[in-house]
């Protein structure tokens, strides 16, 4: 019984996927229905990773942990999904009769991550990724489109195969090194071993299907044509959940190198600075709103990055913090975004314009969203920065503080547009955008964390601290 309560996140969301399979076998489609039943359970699954939050043990000859650092984060995932399952209330861009198949491979994508973030034997790691992964192969090139739905794909498809050639080449080299699967085998072998060419080799190769997931350099060039490809529902799920689990696992991969950091970190602190630079300054020239966000996304992946390279308690506490904010802050913006696009269709940044006068409430969500992202004080996003930073200079990494901070200035420029274009442009002849109630209940709920959370964020802050000792000190 224990067994199955220590598992119960994953085992919830399974049967979650066998309720939406045998819906997808029905002959006559009922999208509403399949969206309310989806709505509803993820929901409860929310409630069942509330539920979970404190289980601890291990499952499968120890190759799983359960403890509070793998459970903030399936609870994260939970939430995800809920929030994402709130704005496919129309799938504009998905065939009717795919509906029931897009809510089950979302889910099945679900208990991949979930486990993923649990996962502490190298074989377990792997085959939880590639779970999550081929989920999203097939959900992409569900969008009816111009084409690019089916290129954005096959991209998708390609670099994800090539960087987990490269992952599973770093496993080989860490088992063989250390002739062992488990990370409690491995972590005691990782100073010696990454005294040698070899060893750091292994450790970074590793590391590449984690740097895929977070879109870094140099396996980020997936994310732009992905995130213009793929339903603007799906992408919100990318931008998002994704993010959170590729976050927890480089946590626990990064730890190994705690012992013995200085050529680690050196590495990350190369991958940060050019994700950030890179990924800020091509957004600027974006005029798609999300091929903006996916080089928006590449950028913050530089400052998660920048967390994880300070190989410390304080490093590891404000990413778990940013994650959760990064989260919040980029589905507020997507979430406008399928509003808006009701149709399903791509927006030009230009399209945005008189939101303010189209739907004043979602013009103030794209600009609360906006500014976090951008780390406009009081904001959530603005709080996660500030514990990077602070964490990142504490460790002595001042030049990489300052290029993060010219960074965070020159994405502003990018967000402002979008909000200029909300506030200040001249509508036209661009309709209204009434959102429905349940919406507009959650805008207000998004507004009210990105603010309650960025004035008021000890609580996550205290919770993500306890969670990071589980893996730093066990």
């Amino acid at each position: 019984m224990k067994a199955v309560a220590l598992f119960l996140p994953e085992l919830y969301f399974l049967l979650m996927a066998l309720v939406l399979f045998f819906c997808s076998l029905r002959r006559q489609t009922e999208p509403s229905k399949d969206f309310r039943l989806f709505l509803a359970m993820s929901a409860g699954g929310i409630l069942v990773g509330a539920l979970s939050l404190f289980q601890q043990g291990s499952l499968f000859f120890a190759s799983y942990q359960v403890d509070l650092f793998s459970q903030v984060f399936k609870l994260a995932l939970a939430g995800g999904v809920f929030l994402v399952a709130l704005i496919c209330h129309r799938l504009p861009g998905v065939e009717d009769r795919f509906h029931a198949e897009f809510y089950l491979f979302l889910t099945t994508c679900t208990v991949g991550m979930m486990m993923l973030v649990s996962a502490v034997e190298l074989l377990t790691i792997y085959i939880s990724l590639e779970l999550a992964s081929y989920s999203l192969y097939i959900l992409i090139p569900m969008r009816q489109g111009d084409g690019i739905d089916v290129e954005a794909g096959v991209k998708y498809l390609f670099i994800g195969a090539v960087s987990s050639c490269f992952m599973l080449f770093g496993l080989s080299y860490l088992f063989g090194a250390t002739h062992s699967t488990y990370l409690v085998d491995i972590l005691p072998k990782m100073p010696a071993l990454l005294a040698s060419p070899v060893g750091l080799l292994g450790l970074i190769l590793s590391l590449a299907g984690f740097f895929f997931k977070l879109s870094l350099f140099p396996i980020h060039f997936w994310a732009p044509d992905v995130y213009q490809g793929g339903a603007n529902q799906l992408v919100a799920y990318i931008a998002t959940a994704s993010k959170v689990a590729a976050v927890a696992i480089l946590l626990r991969f990064a730890a190994l190198g705690s012992s013995y950091g200085y050529s680690f970190a050196q590495i990350l602190v190369f991958l940060s600075i050019v994700s950030m630079t890179l990924g800020n300054l091509v957004a600027i020239i974006q005029k798609d709103f999300k091929r903006m966000l996916a080089y928006s996304s590449i950028a913050h992946a530089g400052y998660i990055l920048m967390g994880v390279l300070t190989l410390s308690e304080s490093g590891y506490t404000s990413v778990i913090y940013y994650a959760v904010a990064y989260l919040i802050m980029n589905f507020t913006c997507f979430m406008v975004l399928s509003e808006v696009a009701d149709d399903g269709r791509d927006l030009q940044i230009a399209e945005f314009a008189g939101l303010y006068h189209r739907s004043p409430l979602l013009a103030l969500a794209l600009m609360m969203g906006l500014f976090s992202l951008a780390g406009v004080p009081p904001s959530i996003g603005f709080t996660g920065k500030l514990l990077i930073f602070t964490s990142a200079m504490n460790q002595g990494y001042f030049w990489l503080v300052l290029i993060g901070a010219v960074n965070g200035t020159i994405s502003l420029y990018y967000y402002l547009r979008v909000v200029y274009a909300a506030y200040f442009m001249d509508p036209g002849d661009l309709p209204k955008v009434v959102p429905s109630p349940a919406i507009r209940w959650t805008t207000y709920a998004l507004i009210l964390i990105i603010i309650g959370f960025g004035v008021f964020p000890m609580h996550v802050v205290d919770l993500a601290r306890t969670a990071v000792k589980f893996v730093l000190y066990t």
